[in-house]
């Protein structure tokens, strides 16, 4: 996903510089995480297993398909949940279940919401047991309720236990902010390549933007191409 270049302009978003909650100083498991994994201590390596785990339950879809969606998405922004109730699961229906698209969701919690960070771990604590998914579709059911709280941890945890997370694990990776490292290591994918509203997305080569962005669109033209390539 370092690839990923996305245009923001002159559509509808979440804008807040792509800047998470509380992200100006990055936690110790970051820098741990940054080492060689010859030089990793059991702590690290544990940490290190948590975030593949984490980063390999937000992407769904057939290993073999030709075309990938990215999302960059917070889970506290109106727009992406605009886009998610609207789209997600019809694209989802007609692509992803059918084998043509592998989709991935991008963490980008910006800092002008004030819970998109907690849940954005509560969603990739939940990824680490294959659960990303139904937690996803959760937090923005629940939208409207938990980001007016003055904590939402409390319903995030329902909404885990509702999901079927084990949840001793889930608990003991939200205290320990264990997937913190893939979330900021996310935004630092946002910054580097301009990304500055949610939601956005990368179909393929195409890069579009905001809740009214044409993804149905965008890949329905990325298959055509895909399919028109000579075979090796």
């Amino acid at each position: 996903m370092s690839a990923l270049l996305i245009v923001t302009a002159a559509l509808l978003g979440c804008s807040g510089g792509a800047k998470a909650s509380g992200d100006t100083t990055k936690s110790a498991a970051a820098k741990q995480t940054s080492g060689s994994s010859a030089a990793q201590t059991p702590a690290t390596a544990g940490q290190d297993t948590i975030s593949r785990l984490a980063d390999k339950g937000r992407i769904i879809g057939d290993s073999a398909a030709s075309v990938w969606v990215v999302m960059a998405s917070d889970f506290q922004c109106p727009y992406c949940k605009q886009w998610h109730d609207a789209a997600f699961a019809g694209l989802v229906k007609d692509y992803v279940n059918t084998g043509r698209v592998r989709m991935a969701f991008l963490n980008m919690p910006l800092s002008i919401h004030q819970h998109a960070l907690p849940a954005a771990e509560a969603a990739m604590c939940a990824s680490v047991q294959s659960k990303f998914w139904p937690m996803h579709d959760s937090l923005f059911a629940t939208q409207k309720i938990w980001e007016v709280l003055e904590s939402p941890l409390s319903m995030f945890d329902t909404l885990a236990n509702e999901n079927h997370v084990e949840m001793t694990a889930w608990r003991s990776c939200m205290s320990k902010h264990a997937t913190l490292p893939l979330i900021e290591a996310d935004l630092d994918r946002a910054r580097q390549t301009g990304a500055s509203s949610t939601p956005s997305f990368i179909v393929g080569t195409m890069k579009l933007s905001g809740a009214d962005a044409n993804v149905r669109g965008a890949i329905d033209s990325a298959l055509k191409t895909a399919a028109a390539k000579p075979k090796p």
